[in-house]
């Protein structure tokens, strides 16, 4: 299944896309997406409706994140060895691991405002891993059945705030609207082999990452199975993988995000996004 949330912040629909590509709405099956429903039980009880039976939303609107109920927002980082390379760092002998905080989250055609003073805003298309029941010291061999789907992330980040402030880098990875999520959350059966998932990303038309998940360092029951030895794993919490080469950063020299730009990025089977960069405005973040 896509499960979807379409309309107005804070107003949102749950709704899910069927085989045509159309938007079916949920709400007279559920209120809201939430991290409850993305229990192997409620997902299962979903996969048997019907979607020919659900009424057909004609123009969705607005699209939000695909669920509601994100308790973590963890992150890995360098975990693509040729984006470790272009970074200046060797390639981790373990995961290294951060947050982003929720306040980061849009949706994904949401607007991209830049902090104040921000010099060094940059691109990073990575996949997302959505958990679906609780995870705490699970084996690698069990770790995907914790899992209750995909998503495309896009990791905004602040390198001057990340890398050159001091500290941990959150304070450049946390910013508002610095993590757009969706279109969809596409479910763990509809993606078999989540290693092998081509992303891109361009930047006004020009594509700067085209990589594959293929090349991951830790792939993703490593990363589950990992993350689950230092914090419980709860249901609707969200893990960013990690970004193949091809950001900002990595330019000759490096090119960084400015108001007007316009991101479009995707993975195979997960969906588009697209955001336009503004200077800020904290009208745009809060309406």
């Amino acid at each position: 299944m896509k499960l979807i949330r379409y309309g107005r912040k804070g107003l949102e629909r749950p709704g899910l896309v069927d085989a045509h590509g159309r938007v079916r709405d949920l709400l007279g099956v559920m209120p809201d997406i939430s991290a409850a429903s993305l229990a192997p039980g409620s997902l299962s009880l979903l996969a048997e409706i019907a979607p020919e039976g659900l009424p057909v939303v004609a123009d969705p609107g607005r699209i939000g994140v695909p669920w509601t109920g994100i308790g973590k927002f963890i992150c890995v980082g360098l975990n693509y060895a040729d984006h470790a390379a272009e970074s200046g760092q060797p390639v981790p002998a373990e995961p290294v691991l951060f947050m982003k905080t929720t306040s980061s989250l849009i949706g994904c055609d949401d607007p991209v405002v830049l902090p104040k003073d921000s010099v060094k805003s940059d691109w990073e298309v990575e996949l997302g891993v959505v958990i679906g029941s609780k995870a705490r010291y699970v084996s690698e061999a069990d770790a995907l059945s914790h899992v209750a789907g995909y998503c495309v992330v896009n990791d905004v980040s602040e390198r001057e705030y990340q890398l050159e402030r001091g500290g941990q880098w959150d304070k450049g990875k946390g910013c508002d609207t610095f993590g757009p999520v969706g279109p969809w959350l596409v479910t763990r059966d509809e993606v078999p082999d989540p290693q092998a998932l081509p992303m891109w990303l361009e930047v006004n038309g020009r594509r700067f990452q085209n990589g594959n998940t293929k090349t991951m360092v830790f792939g993703v029951a490593t990363l589950v199975s990992y993350i689950s030895r230092f914090m419980t794993l709860h249901p609707g919490d969200l893990i960013s993988t990690g970004t193949p080469p091809g950001v900002g950063l990595g330019q000759k020299p490096p090119l960084y995000l400015k108001p007007g730009d316009e991101m479009r990025l995707g993975i195979e089977g997960l969906g588009e996004q697209r955001q336009r960069v503004h200077a800020w405005d904290p009208q745009l973040i809060d309406d």
